[in-house]
C-alpha cells in the first residue's frame, strides 16, 4: 500500500459516499486508476465494508454500555456458547477477548436501563462468572477512522 492508496482510504473513511471521480481528484489520479486501486484494496481485504453510520440517539438507542466479563471457564466449548449468545443479541456492537483483569469487553447500545436489563438477561445465558457494566455519560471522541 503506497501513499496514494492511503490518501484514497483516508477520504473514503471520512465519506464513503464520495464518487470514484471525487476520490480520483482528491488523490490526483485518473478515475480508472482510482477504481483499480479501490478494487485491489477490496480484494486484499483492506476495505472490509462500506457502511452508513447512524446516530444512536436518533434511532432511540441513547445508552451506550461497556460490559466487562470475567469467566472461570477458559475452554473452547464455553467460548463457542459465549460467542453464540453475544452474536444473537442485536444491541451488542463489539466483543473483545482481553488480556489483564477482564476476560472479555463488550460494547453495546440500548434504549434505556430496562432495555439494558433485557440485554443482561440474555447475556447471562452464557454462564458468566462476573459481569460489570459502565454506562457512557458523554462521548468525548468517537471515530471509525484509522490513522493512516
Amino acid at each position: 500500500m503506497n501513499a496514494t492508496d492511503k490518501k484514497i482510504l483516508r477520504h473514503m473513511q471520512r465519506d464513503a459516499t464520495l464518487s470514484v471521480a471525487d476520490l480520483a481528484e482528491l488523490a490526483d489520479i485518473s478515475k480508472s486508476a482510482c477504481w483499480r486501486r479501490i478494487q485491489k484494496l477490496e480484494q486484499q481485504g483492506v476495505i472490509r465494508n462500506r457502511v452508513t453510520l447512524l446516530d444512536p440517539t436518533a434511532v432511540d438507542l441513547s445508552l451506550t454500555v461497556f460490559i466487562a466479563i470475567k469467566t472461570n471457564q477458559h475452554n473452547q466449548s464455553w467460548v463457542r456458547q459465549f460467542t453464540k449468545v453475544t452474536q444473537s443479541i442485536p444491541g451488542v456492537l463489539e466483543v473483545h477477548r482481553m488480556g489483564g483483569d477482564v476476560d472479555y469487553l463488550i460494547k453495546a447500545v440500548v434504549k434505556d436501563m430496562p432495555d439494558y436489563d433485557a440485554l443482561y438477561q440474555e447475556l447471562i445465558k452464557a454462564d458468566l462468572f462476573d459481569v460489570s457494566a459502565s454506562f457512557v455519560m458523554e462521548a468525548l471522541k468517537q471515530t471509525t477512522e484509522l490513522p493512516l
